[in-house]
């Protein structure tokens, strides 16, 4: 494999008076002044059902995006089928084919798409400049770019084979057979975009089932790929129920595998239905899937404690929670909360939520009211709970958008619900424990949830560093150090758990385009055999 990597995207920084803010600004006027309907895409064909769910903007639900056309069973059935027409024609035209059209995608997307798509994902999605930027522009155009440098290096990485004299040993780099259904979240548009098109790059072909939620920038998406030269067939978009197509695309015989990014229960559902539609099917299906996360914040009595307030801030409330990264518990000594809180406080007071086209806004909306109602339920019973109190925010208000506030809640009980439960909201839910008890903190951190996804600790001596390395080997699939959880770049933390936290093939590096490849050992006889019999019968 080639050492020389591409580099990553430059994030652009939006700052007042620069002409990216400009043209994000006027793009996002544009899109509010426009109500598009998004069909169905198979076999290269908008298929316009009919059947209709109106696309809103999170922070102004008020407001209509989009009219969605929902695929039906016939459309799901007939998205399978393109995607298994299409393979042996995507196949032939070689890696090199595959790699220029999504390297002309990264391409599109770091220029004229950029602000489009960006603007897309601030409203269907309710995130600021910032966090669209990180997401549906720098992450999605790595995505692109460093998946067709890995799948260039599988050939050189599994050659050479030993080849004794008179023998020519090869590996042949095939695909999967048959299909890939994607299934695909709503909190990062770069996501939905990988899930299908990381197994298309090495010549599989897909079925994206987009979230509910983000039907809108996954449809814009969707139309840069094709614009770039993706055939038909290779990727059909269907919006639709995620029980039916899992129905239909699991009764298929041509189903190969699934790519999925959302919830454990969903996810391990899925798996079982997979495992009783065995004997159906051509082969056994690759499963990945990245699932739930309740990540932590460990702190050392002796730590960077204004350090710890930023990750605190930053890992929480950054784009209201909605990441599976997102610090959702923090164990914090005694005389560092007595020396933090105040101050904390203080600066997540200073937080402003609203309109994602307000620039000065840290915070947004969250996704839906389903989850608003969610979040408020946490909250409220947590308020409700003796052992828990509410130190800072927890109000709510959905008038206008799905408006949750930065809340932190001290439990003197670490088992109780929000410490243990996933919340994917603006939570976060604070365990003091006294200063000398640190290691068996780690153990606490350790045994309190089911999941392992990301997590940090903070410290100042390395000794306390890889006390807590070691404590904590199994309860990260990313691991921080002095840092906040979240924020993994391509190529550079490729990201996943394990436990309830998924299959940890960790998109963003090589690991995950290897699950969908299914290697042909090739020999071939240079010194081809003229006789039957071995010389211990002579």
């Amino acid at each position: 494999m080639s050492s020389e990597h591409p580099a990553n995207e430059p994030v652009l920084g939006y700052a007042p008076g620069s002409p990216e803010r400009e043209e994000l600004q006027t793009e996002l006027d544009n899109q509010m002044n426009s109500i598009i309907e998004i069909p169905c895409i198979i076999n290269g064909q908008e298929i316009f059902t009919g059947n209709t769910v109106t696309q809103v903007v999170p922070h102004n639900h008020g407001h209509i995006l989009a009219n969605v056309h929902l695929a039906g069973k016939a459309e799901m059935e007939a998205a399978c089928i393109a995607a298994v027409d299409a393979q042996e024609e995507w196949i032939n035209i070689g890696l090199e084919a595959r790699c220029a059209i999504f390297e002309k995608c990264a391409d599109m997307l770091s220029g004229e798409w950029r602000m489009k798509i960006n603007a897309a994902t601030m409203l269907n999605q309710s995130k600021t400049c910032f966090q669209a930027e990180i997401d549906s522009a720098c992450e999605l155009i790595d995505f692109w770019r460093f998946n067709s440098h890995y799948a260039r290096g599988f050939h050189d990485y599994l050659q050479p084979l030993v080849s004794p004299k008179g023998v020519e040993n090869t590996t042949e780099i095939r695909p999967l057979e048959g299909f890939i259904l994607a299934i695909t979240p709503f909190n990062f548009s770069s996501i939905a975009a990988n899930l299908p098109s990381a197994p298309a790059l090495v010549g599989c072909t897909a079925v994206w089932k987009p979230s509910r939620n983000s039907y809108y920038s996954n449809y814009l998406l969707m139309q840069l790929m094709m614009e770039a030269g993706l055939p038909a067939g290779v990727i059909n978009f269907v919006p639709g129920s995620g029980a039916e197509i899992t129905d239909i695309a699991l009764s298929n015989p041509d189903f190969a595998g699934v790519h999925f990014t959302g919830s454990t229960s969903v996810f391990q559902g899925l798996w079982q239905r997979i495992a009783e539609e065995l004997p159906n099917l051509k082969g056994y299906p690759r499963i990945v899937g990245e699932t739930g996360g309740k990540d932590f914040i460990v702190a050392h009595p002796n730590c960077d404690e204004k350090g710890l307030i930023v990750a605190l801030i930053r890992g929480a409330f950054e784009y209201q929670g909605q990441k599976c990264s997102a610090a959702s518990r923090s164990y914090i000594p005694t005389s560092v909360w007595n020396s933090i809180s105040e101050e904390l406080c203080s600066e997540i007071s200073k937080i402003k939520i609203g309109d994602a086209k307000d620039f000065s806004n840290f915070m947004t909306a969250v996704i839906d009211q389903r989850a608003f109602n969610k979040i408020k339920g946490y909250i409220e019973r947590a308020r409700d709970n003796p052992n828990c109190e509410i130190i800072i925010g927890g109000n709510c208000d959905d008038s206008k958008g799905w408006f949750i506030e930065p809340t932190i809640i001290l439990s003197s009980d670490p088992k109780s619900e929000t410490m243990v439960e996933e919340i994917f909201g603006p939570v976060l839910t604070i365990y003091i424990y006294d200063d000398d008890k640190f290691q068996n903190i780690l153990k606490l951190c350790d045994k309190s949830s089911p999941y392992a996804l990301t997590g940090s600790i903070f410290a100042n001596n390395e000794e306390d560093i890889q006390t807590a390395f070691n404590a904590l080997r199994f309860t990260a699939g990313n691991f921080y150090i002095n840092d906040k959880p979240t924020g993994a770049a391509v190529a550079q933390q490729p990201f996943g758990g394990a436990r309830a936290s998924g299959t940890n093939d960790k998109a963003g590096g090589p690991l995950n385009l290897l699950r969908w490849i299914s290697p042909r050992s090739v020999k071939r006889a240079i010194e081809i055999p003229q006789k039957w019999t071995y010389s211990f019968m002579d």
